[in-house]
């Protein structure tokens, strides 16, 4: 088991802090962030030094009822390649739903979204898993991820689920402490019981990160400094293993780097407040087991497709919420998913809130709500424009014009006559 220390997410905004920052063992990235011919100068710089890069994937979609993608199994290898890292690690999530498998549309999430703890959906995982496994050239660890919506009828804890996982597939796990606690908020889980019943000596490493409350629910924020509980749930880790490797996570908002420093060394000293009171038995971590594979009926397949399909349909879509779920959660849910599409359309896509000035974030949520994705953040952005335009809700003559021209500049080529983007072009002209 490598043994990480401790260690940031490396983001271009903080990159040049954390080439500063002592006591930074490792680092990790981003991996659909990241080009592997291309490799930013900060992360060659910090290679160069000895910091272990990590890259962390968030588009496989391993929870989802579809076998994972080639392609992206393969650019996740390729970026393992390139860093020269001991591991990769993903998400046990689902962001996509729908498609040949259920015979309905294609939709995208833009975001994790927890699968159900049921026997269908652990053996659709851990297949997906061992797929993902055989491709990678170094191991795999997932994620368990923060959830704000529970599944009706499960059947499984988080951590009788995450133990069958890594029993049967050999899988390492990236628990997620402050997504424990969100959980702990949001669904009433114990972070105690959990941490009770995972294969402690599949740990790979620990993610420690803020968020904050609103109206009873959690949100896990990644822009906000790490809560006292949090740390609480830390030290309790702590007290069970000798965790290989913490890192702090931070996506934006990012404050001084002094004060990330701060956050550093609360983490640090979470750690050793659980190493006092710890076992010499618990800190001996032993193998990880793994059964023989059983292929999956593809009956299991369809059935976790539709019911994943449903739920995202209702959360990105406007469909009827499916049978069981909270309707008030869901709505909470489907929200937050819009206002994370509104956040990363303006990073990929930043003209758009400068034209559109404090009108941009409410009209993209209230799009959001009713316009799937369908092709990527900046597909997204154009769609975005282009119903704006056509729907008439830029007022501001000027702000109308600038938007006009930059959806023109960026819907490519000149299409066939009679397309849709001709009709489209044109009317967009004509205003």
């Amino acid at each position: 088991m490598t043994r990480l220390g401790t260690g940031i997410g490396w983001r271009p905004e903080i990159a040049d802090a954390v080439e500063r920052m002592p006591g930074i063992d490792w680092v990790e990235v981003v991996a659909e962030n990241v080009c592997p011919g291309h490799l930013p100068d900060s992360l060659l710089r910090l290679r160069e030094r000895g910091v272990t890069v990590v890259p962390h994937g968030v588009s496989l979609g391993l929870g989802g009822a579809d076998r994972p993608d080639e392609g992206r199994l393969r650019a996740l290898a390729e970026r393992a390649e390139a860093l020269g890292s001991p591991l990769v690690t993903e998400h046990i999530a689902f962001v996509r739903a729908g498609g040949p498998l259920t015979a309905s549309p294609s939709l995208e999430a833009g975001h994790l979204l927890p699968v159900p703890r049921t026997r269908d959906a652990l053996d659709v995982l851990c297949e997906n898993v061992r797929v993902a496994q055989d491709a990678l050239p170094v191991p795999l660890a997932v994620e368990n991820i923060a959830a704000l919506i529970a599944w009706p009828g499960e059947e499984m804890t988080e951590g009788q689920f995450l133990y069958e996982l890594a029993d049967r597939t050999g899988v390492r796990l990236l628990i997620d402490v402050a997504n424990l606690h969100t959980n702990h908020v949001n669904r009433g889980e114990d972070p105690a019981k959990a941490l009770a019943e995972l294969p402690l000596e599949a740990i790979a490493y620990v993610h420690v990160a803020g968020g904050f409350e609103r109206d009873g629910v959690w949100h896990d924020s990644h822009a906000h400094p790490v809560p006292r509980p949090v740390l609480d749930v830390l030290t309790d880790l702590a007290s069970r293993v000798s965790p290989p490797g913490v890192l702090l996570e931070r996506d934006e908002n990012f404050p001084e780097a002094s004060e990330l420093e701060r956050e550093l060394s609360s983490i640090r000293e979470a750690v050793a407040e659980g190493a006092r009171t710890r076992t010499v038995a618990a800190d001996e971590p032993g193998p990880v087991r793994s059964q023989a594979p059983a292929p999956v009926p593809e009956a299991a397949r369809q059935r976790l497709g539709l019911a994943q399909a449903a739920l995202l349909s209702a959360l990105v879509a406007g469909t009827p919420v499916p049978e069981g779920f909270d309707r008030v959660r869901l709505g909470v849910q489907a929200r937050a998913l819009a206002a994370k599409r509104a956040d990363v359309v303006a990073k990929v896509a930043p003209e758009l809130p400068r034209i559109l000035g404090g009108a941009y974030r409410s009209a993209f949520v209230a799009y959001a709500q009713g316009h799937p994705m369908r092709g990527g953040y900046r597909q997204d952005a154009l769609d975005f424009a282009e119903r704006m335009l056509l729907d008439g809700q830029v007022t501001r003559e000027r702000a109308a014009r600038e938007l006009r021209r930059w959806w023109l500049d960026r819907s490519g080529p000149a299409p066939r006559p009679r397309s849709r983007w001709e009709r489209v072009g044109r009317s967009l002209i004509r205003r």
